[in-house]
């Protein structure tokens, strides 16, 4: 009986750990996610504290699973400073856990030799990385990668004629399509289709982009891309400039993000930041430093 009890007990116990880790995965924002990176970023990139950088990121990736967004790459960042300053990073176990991260890009990646160097400090050699990049590519979404190929080729293909009767139409096309692929298949991440198709480049951001000159599709997409954001799927970027190109095309008004290019001088920036704090992008200020540090350190690397 006594037994049967402490079973039961267990068992229950089990069940209430499942439930709350399942609705803990539910409730994750990452716009939250993306503004402590930014708190992180700036104690780093301005008062140039890297150890209390280093603990801040490994308390973060602790509690969400990394990302390692365009420019400021936080989760390679937080690797290198750890690596240089001698501290625990989590050794190979975080090293396999980045390359899923850098895999998208690894066309150009896979040039970076202080990354493959930091690699082989740990005793992982480049063929180690090709292996788990060829692992990566066989999960990726092939039908979503199809479509979105298809979308992508008839978006840049009408463009490039400046023919504005076949760009109505291919948008139309793909709105619908888009629509089809939000409520059948998700979101078209990094991590479900990549960026290259071959050595075909299909960024999703541009796609997107062009959504914003629709009135009729604006409240699906601002609503829905936003879940995205707020899921980890879609970058924060990548659905400001939407909306900007919304509010600058067709609203005829001043931008909430200031992201999408050719726009008029800034009247208010800190209603901007908040704006941009909304979605966890990082300030004007703090997302042109980033910019301007990623360009020198590549420039550098040349």
């Amino acid at each position: 009986m006594k037994k049967n009890m402490v079973c039961y007990y267990a068992g229950i116990l089990a069940m209430s750990i499942c439930i709350f880790s399942s609705c803990k995965s539910r409730n994750i924002n990452y716009i939250t996610y993306y503004n402590k990176v930014n708190a992180i970023d700036s104690i780093y990139r301005f008062k140039k504290d890297t150890l209390r950088a280093i603990k801040q990121y490994r308390k973060l990736f602790r509690q969400y699973s990394p990302k390692n967004q365009d420019h400021i790459q936080e989760y390679e960042t937080y690797i290198r400073l750890a690596d240089q300053q001698h501290k625990n990073f989590g050794g190979k176990k975080s090293l396999y856990k980045l390359i899923p991260l850098v895999a998208p890009n690894w066309k150009y990646k896979n040039k970076d030799a202080s990354f493959i160097q930091l690699y082989q400090n740990y005793g992982i050699d480049r063929q180690e990385i090709e292996k788990e990049i060829s692992q990566w590519e066989k999960g990726l979404n092939k039908k979503m990668i199809d479509s979105f190929t298809v979308a992508f080729k008839r978006d840049q293909g009408s463009r490039k004629d400046s023919n504005n009767e076949e760009i109505f139409k291919n948008d139309k096309k793909n709105a619908e399509m888009l629509k089809w692929m939000f409520e059948n298949e998700g979101f078209p991440s990094l991590q479900k289709i990549g960026l290259w198709n071959g050595d075909f480049l299909m960024p999703s951001g541009s796609l997107l982009l062009h959504m914003a000159n629709y009135e009729e599709y604006h409240q699906y997409f601002k609503t829905k891309i936003l879940e995205y954001v707020k899921s980890g799927e879609c970058p924060p970027r990548d659905y400001a400039a939407m909306i900007d190109r919304y509010y600058l095309h067709v609203l005829k008004k001043d931008t909430p993000y200031y992201i999408y290019v050719g726009q008029n001088p800034v009247k208010d920036s800190a209603a901007i930041n908040r704006n941009r704090k909304s979605i966890g992008l990082p300030s004007m200020k703090h997302g042109n430093a980033i910019i301007k540090d990623y360009n020198k350190k590549n420039k550098a690397e040349k």
